[in-house]
């Protein structure tokens, strides 16, 4: 994408850049998806055809009720991984996308060596910092019975989980371009998301209406059928199968979204706050190296 030149962009050329890099790359991008939550599909199809179902399936989280501890574990372990490779897919191939370099799905998959397990723990940090007051709520409330503490929960998800969720956008680029652990990913993060809230609550926003859209047209109208069909398990089972399908499509197609538009965040900050464009073009074949030291030491 050598037309996209390295300067500070408006929100609306963050979003631009975003969509213009999915749909020039579609195929890369809709690929690293795909294949990596093919397996999750799998499963979820297995799920239905073979075991037996408790209620409703979730058709967007794919986290029904299995029979079967092993499965259940199983089918988590398979979805963490599925969502880590392909954030980390995406961001390498819109990195080098980015600053005009060429680069295939396997090779995006491949440069995730070693990268695994640096970035679960941005996972589960992040994870920890945005949901972990709602479920220190919901855990007080199902074991001492008071349901104002599960209201408090939700509103603390709304604040300060979605002012967390906003500071640590670009926690994962930063971890995967600047090689740096869970922690100092984090404080990366808020160090360049500071004062730029906004414009990062807005993409979530609109990824989320992408999201809504996608699963709504997608796989709820399958949902339907599997409501309407639970009295007759051949028909229930067909319909729950192409709510599978139908939510991995939807998944497949908006989820590298939010993950491209990230990556371009990333370095639109760096650009503000560090010259990055000057950096580059001193060194445009050399690694990309972290900003001014000791920029990233306190969360702001």
């Amino acid at each position: 994408m050598a037309d996209l030149d390295l300067r500070p962009l408006s929100l609306g050329e963050i979003l631009d850049r975003t969509f213009t890099l999915y749909r020039r790359n579609f195929v890369l991008f809709a690929g690293i998806s795909a294949i990596s939550y093919l397996l999750v599909l799998a499963l979820g199809l297995a799920q239905s055809i073979f075991f037996p179902i408790v209620g409703l399936q979730n058709p967007t989280l794919n986290q029904g009720i299995y029979a079967g501890g092993l499965f259940t574990v199983l089918s988590w372990v398979v979805q963490i991984l599925a969502y880590l490779f392909s954030q980390g897919g995406t961001v390498f191939a819109v990195s080098d996308l980015y600053l005009g370099r060429q680069i295939g799905i396997g090779e995006s998959f491949a440069r995730m060596r070693g990268e695994l397990g640096s970035l679960f723990g941005v996972l589960f940090l992040n994870s920890l910092l945005v949901f972990g007051p709602f479920l220190a709520c919901f855990i007080a409330a199902l074991i001492g019975g008071a349901p104002m503490l599960l209201l408090l929960g939700f509103v603390l998800l709304i604040f300060p989980g979605l002012y967390f969720a906003c500071r640590v956008m670009v926690c994962v680029p930063a971890a995967l371009l600047e090689n740096l652990g869970p922690r100092s990913s984090l404080e990366r993060s808020f160090t360049l998301t500071k004062e730029s809230v906004g414009r990062a609550f807005v993409i979530y926003v609109l990824y989320f209406i992408l999201k809504f859209a996608a699963a709504g047209l997608l796989a709820w109208p399958f949902a339907f059928g599997v409501i309407s069909s639970q009295k007759d398990p051949v028909m229930f089972r067909m319909w729950l199968s192409l709510t599978q399908v139908g939510a991995f499509v939807a998944g497949v197609l908006v989820g590298p979204v939010l993950t491209i538009a990230a990556a371009v965040y990333y370095y639109d900050l760096r650009v503000r706050k560090e010259a990055f464009d000057l950096q580059f073009m001193m060194n445009p074949t050399g690694p990309i190296a972290p900003g001014t030291p000791g920029v990233a030491k306190t969360f702001s």
